[in-house]
């Protein structure tokens, strides 16, 4: 990485925050089922996430269609927001049931949909203007540019990437007003969100698509120029720890961050209930300017639910070393000791923690054992004293600090399988069961919200009751009966506090009590208990009511083929990409009708800018894909060098919006076009063609051609899928002791890496001029296949793109191709030809199942959408 890009990218404080007003952040819960709703509720969640039926990023967690009105009443009656995940990419045949489900949901009174497609974005706000649209963290939003971009669709607020610091949330909160979401707890991708192809280029599906193949968690070898690095006890470098960001809360609220987001829609209900009670009870404090209470108990629970090893990670500042530990990629708990010996009846272990009998403990053996091999452990059975003066007799207490004897139930544990020196983890245990069962198992609301009530009392006339809820909603209810004269003891404040405050079994409690009285009256204590149950009984019913919205369909009146000009028949054009000098060479001799330059190094690209200019040949530089607030100079000095521009960014395409004079633009995979709705959106930003995203096999790409014209579209026929695209840095973290860019050493400018996977292909990794990595598939993605139905339909455009390929496989790949066009090989011998270059190919994300549109309709221009506003 060059000097000039590493100085836009410093993690120092802004200097200068505008001020926003302060406000009480949301604390987000997610929900995979009725387990997790009951209990995030009970915690004091203001706000949870989940899925319902389709169209979202869990495709294994949810509700049905018809359950969500029950749901959402749940909700509202206890005050609490219902989100629902809109975040998959969505495919032109299915964008006639999307807009069904978005009326439905906007019907059901969802309070918001968090969504990922342009496209979909832009088509809701239009059929459902009344519901609210958050910008999904698969946006891949990491300044206040991207911010910016998804309100041109629609949305209000919109959820960043995990990869951003305390200093970056803060200047993106000063340089817009779109509400911001992030999270604060739970697992994290290694990969950017929206950003990660290993699902769809080693398993066949998508994780744009609900269907994440987790390969982040796999282990992998690492080659270093060639030669298998030894990693110790890391093998799964891909496989970061999870956030833990309570400590952050008090700054987030100080930045002015909207809400504060649990990641888990897979875990269990004690998962969702101990996190959320964590986060609700800092939010209070920390709003209360008060100092955190967290105990060291509170931590070892919040790692005892669920952990694959807390910490706060990017949030706190980038260090390489301790995001990936890469021990194991999946839970931990708590460390509780180092095994010391065996013996004939159990393991002795030095405890760093208190254990008793029935805990569930693991054996981590990663520093001897192959990381793919069962893990051994199981429920303890009891501890031995164990040593001089012990006795060998069974111990009451199990105390930290003690080597015990530990032994399990016979046969459950294999002890040729456990060593001296493994670590011992507890993966369960009971007490935290006992603890957090009041939370899962109260059948009235624990949290609950406040309400002020004002009681009017008047002898002779009927008492009123008002009660007014946390959000200004009011109701009145009336006694049935006039107060009389009281013969004793009159009505009083003392009698209307404790009576009116008996609020149990309702999600309410009082927190102010205005009593107007005139005369001394009285009323009996059942008629005043009636009447605060009428009165809450009316508060629940109108915090459950169904809001009234607009709905306007609109895909049905649109129907119709798209009105387009027939494509002119010329001769294919062939757009190169390229990422190493050598590479280059081959490329201007080929004299392609492009040439795009990806270059780790700054400093390299504008005197290979000229190169390629003064052989005649346009040239166009690749954008990053990711641009933090700190490194929007980058923008300025892709303009100064006089180049068309591959735009990767959302944010960039945003910041180029009002260029005086910007270059031609062409958008890359990475915007995630995936249907006619947002290819066009994205081509009315100025855009001159757009290339489809990776999650569209050949048939719908040649069905989207069909749609937006195949002039506008450029097809990646031969490159290398980039299964990851990561911030975190493989090179700063195995080939240094650094924790970042400034203490690295730079090894990424003189080493080459490759990960080996189980099936022992070799991945290269690449980094880019803000330091993030790239694996990418070893194999090239050959549409070989394809290309007469793609020529037949239109498709003039195709771009070849270079990896880890020498300048000869260059030349070979450009040849076959051009061999292809001018009918001198078939498309089958193309295909085999091409599997002789490098390590081999594939057809990869270009395979088109048999039953692929089996009941689904055909794809629809939607010819009447194609003016459909931005907001």
């Amino acid at each position: 990485m060059s000097s000039d890009a590493r100085s836009t990218s410093a993690q120092s404080a802004p200097e200068q925050l505008s001020l926003k007003p302060r406000f009480k952040p949301e604390v987000m819960s997610p929900v995979g089922g009725w387990p997790q709703l009951r209990a995030a509720a009970n915690a004091g969640a203001d706000a949870v996430f989940f899925g319902v039926e389709a169209f979202h990023a869990r495709a294994k967690v949810g509700f049905s269609n018809e359950e969500l009105p029950e749901i959402m009443r749940y909700l509202h009656e206890r005050g609490i927001k219902g989100y629902v995940t809109f975040n998959v990419l969505v495919f032109d045949r299915e964008l006639r049931e999307a807009e069904q489900q978005l009326l439905h949901l906007s019907a059901c009174g969802v309070d918001a949909i968090i969504v990922q497609d342009i496209g979909v974005a832009r088509l809701a706000a239009e059929v459902v203007p009344d519901l609210p649209i958050h910008g999904s963290t698969q946006m891949s939003i990491t300044s206040a540019e991207g911010a910016q971009l998804a309100h041109r669709f629609g949305a209000s607020r919109v959820v960043l990437g995990r990869e951003l610091s305390l200093p970056d949330i803060a200047r993106i909160r000063a340089a817009t007003d779109v509400e911001l979401e992030t999270f604060v707890h739970g697992a994290l991708c290694v990969s950017y969100s929206g950003q990660c192809f290993s699902s769809e280029a080693w398993g066949g599906r998508s994780a744009n698509r609900g269907q994440c193949a987790q390969a982040c968690r796999l282990p992998y070898d690492l080659f270093v120029d060639g030669l298998q690095r030894d990693l110790g006890d890391a093998r799964y470098l891909l496989s970061p720890g999870d956030l833990y960001a309570l400590h952050q809360v008090p700054e987030l609220i100080s930045i002015g961050v909207h809400c504060l987001k649990i990641e888990g829609r897979y875990k269990d209900a004690e998962f969702v209930a101990l996190t959320t009670a964590a986060y609700r009870k800092a939010v209070d404090e920390a709003w209360a300017k008060l100092p955190l209470s967290i105990t060291p108990q509170d931590e070892r629970d919040l790692a005892q639910v669920y952990s694959r090893g807390l910490g706060p990670h990017f949030m706190a500042g980038t260090n390489h070393q301790t995001v990936v530990r890469g021990r194991a990629p999946r839970h931990r708990g708590v460390r509780v000791g180092t095994v010391t010996a065996l013996t004939g009846r159990g393991v002795v272990v030095k405890l760093s923690e208190d254990l008793k009998a029935g805990d569930g403990l693991v054996f981590d053996a990663a520093n001897w054992r192959a990381p793919e091999g069962r893990e051994e452990g199981g429920f303890l059975y009891g501890g031995w004293g164990y040593g001089a003066g012990q006795n060998n007799q069974p111990l009451e207490a199990l105390k930290s600090g003690q080597e015990i004897e530990l032994r399990f139930a016979k046969g459950a544990v294999n002890p040729d399988r456990v060593r001296s020196g493994d670590w011992v983890w507890r993966t369960h245990d009971p007490a935290l069961d006992a603890r957090v069962r009041p939370l899962l198992d109260s059948a009235d609301p624990l949290y609950t919200r406040p309400v002020t009530m004002q009681f009017v009392g008047k002898v002779g006339e009927a008492p009123r009751l008002t009660l007014t809820d946390e959000v200004g909603r009011m109701v009145t209810a009336t006694g049935e009966a006039p107060l009389s004269e009281a013969r004793n003891r009159a009505l009083d404040e003392q009698t209307l506090r404790e009576q009116l405050g008996k609020l149990g079994g309702t999600p309410y409690h009082l927190a102010d009590l205005d009593i107007e009285l005139v005369g001394a009256g009285f009323l009996p204590v059942s008629a005043l208990n009636a009447l605060r149950r009428d009165a809450t009984t009316q508060l629940t019913a109108l915090r459950g009511q169904v809001p009234e919205r607009r709905a306007q369909p609109l895909l049905e009146a649109s129907s119709g083929s798209a009105d387009l000009a027939p494509a002119p028949q010329t001769a294919p054009r062939l757009h190169l990409l390229v990422r190493t000098p050598e590479q280059l060479g081959a490329a201007i001799a080929a004299y392609p009708e492009s040439i795009t330059l990806d270059y780790l190094e700054l400093y390299g690209l504008r005197p290979s800018v000229e190169q390629v200019q003064n052989a005649g040949i346009t040239v166009r530089v690749a954008s990053p894909r990711i641009l933090k607030p700190t490194e929007q100079k980058l923008q300025k000095f892709l303009l100064s060098l006089n180049a068309e521009l591959l735009v990767r960014s959302g944010g960039l395409l945003e910041g180029l919006q009002n260029v005086p004079n910007r270059p031609d633009l062409v958008g890359d995979f990475s915007l995630n076009a995936a249907n006619a709705l947002s290819s066009r959106a994205l081509l009315a930003l100025g855009l001159n063609r757009i290339t489809p995203t990776h999650d569209l096999n050949a048939q719908q790409i040649s069905d989207l051609a069909a749609l937006i014209g195949p002039d506008k579209l450029e097809v990646i026929a031969y490159g290398h899928l980039p299964v990851f695209h990561t911030e975190h840095c493989v090179f700063c973290r195995f080939l240094s002791d650094g924790t970042d860019y400034t203490n690295c050493g730079h090894p990424c400018e003189s080493h080459q890496l490759a990960l080996r996977d189980e099936r022992g292909r070799l991945h290269p990794v690449m980094a880019d001029v803000g330091c993030r990595n790239t694996v990418f598939e070893g194999r090239a993605q050959t549409g070989a296949a394809h290309l007469p139905t793609w020529l037949e339909g239109g498709l003039r455009d195709f771009r070849l793109e270079f990896v880890h390929e020498s300048a000869e496989d260059v030349r070979e790949v450009v040849a076959a191709h051009r061999a292809f066009f001018a009918g001198k090989l078939s498309s089958a011998e193309l295909d085999s030809r091409l599997a002789l270059v490098g390590g081999g190919s594939t057809e990869g994300s270009f395979f088109v199942p048999p039953s692929f549109g089996a009941g689904l309709p055909a794809p629809d221009a939607f010819s009447e959408l194609s003016a459909l506003p931005m907001l």
